[in-house]
């Protein structure tokens, strides 16, 4: 299982990436974690437009989903062959209308023709080629998920935080995992918003409770000192933490 960091950016690009979006690839099948600004740009340098085979939206804020509108007109409107087969689409209720909402000017109907839109509700499991999944809602305040990957003929498991504040759900989807991509927004003893955003210290110390094999921070906002995040994981979690790079890939 390979992970390539499409987007690691959170709230909107910064000079150095597009906002969150993760590729996640086994024996030929590729799953899109999140498609936030700048994201779709970004996506073909690691692979073509239409060679994704499913996306997961961890939430419907901008910095995770905005570019799923433009991602629409390339797949309606194919420019080397006729419109593109429904391809499925996880996400919170009501992702259909909230995309044709933003896009502007089509319907979710028109929508549908090209993504099969399947609705996260709370802990679930389902396959998506050589993957079982698991989500599970998590603390933000929209209805937001996190993922649990794991690759069924290596075993090999990464675990996505989506945008959350510390959580017993988020907790166990990462228990043992080997690869925890947790997003690290916020800033030790900076800021203190309930439920909204995890800080460095605190997404080292749920890679330590869950055991992870490796902790990469993402999604962290260009007025946030990455350094500091990274300092502040590596004080309480004992494995190996390195911060997301826009275009970095890791082999599982």
């Amino acid at each position: 299982m390979k992970l390539t960091v499409v987007g690691c950016s959170g709230t909107f690009p910064s000079v150095e990436s597009a906002c969150s979006s993760y590729l996640i690839e086994a024996d030929g099948y590729r799953l899109l974690l999140d498609m936030g600004n700048g994201a779709l740009g970004a996506l073909q340098r690691h692979c073509g437009l239409y060679d994704l085979d499913a996306i997961a939206l961890s939430h419907l804020h901008g910095d995770h989903c905005v570019d799923m509108c433009a991602y629409f007109v390339t797949r309606y409107f194919r420019f080397d062959g006729g419109r593109c087969a429904p391809m499925p689409v996880y996400g919170p209720a009501d992702t259909d209308r909230r995309l044709a909402v933003a896009h502007g000017d089509t319907t979710p109907e028109a929508m549908a023709e090209v993504f099969e839109f399947r609705t996260l509700t709370g802990a679930q499991h389902f396959r998506l080629g050589p993957f079982d999944v698991s989500t599970n809602q998590v603390a933000h305040p929209v209805e937001s998920y996190a993922f649990r990957v794991r690759e069924r003929a290596t075993g090999r498991t990464l675990c996505y935080s989506g945008d959350t504040g510390p959580c017993p759900e988020l907790d166990a989807l990462a228990e043992g995992c080997d690869l925890f991509l947790c997003e690290a927004s916020f800033t030790h003893g900076k800021e203190d918003i309930p439920e909204l955003h995890l800080n460095g210290r605190q997404a080292g110390e749920c890679a330590e409770r869950a055991g992870v094999g490796a902790l990469l921070l993402t999604h962290i906002p260009p007025w946030t000192d990455g350094g500091v995040n990274l300092r502040d994981a590596k004080a309480v979690y004992s494995g190996p933490v390195e911060l997301a790079a826009a275009g970095a890939s890791h082999q599982l």
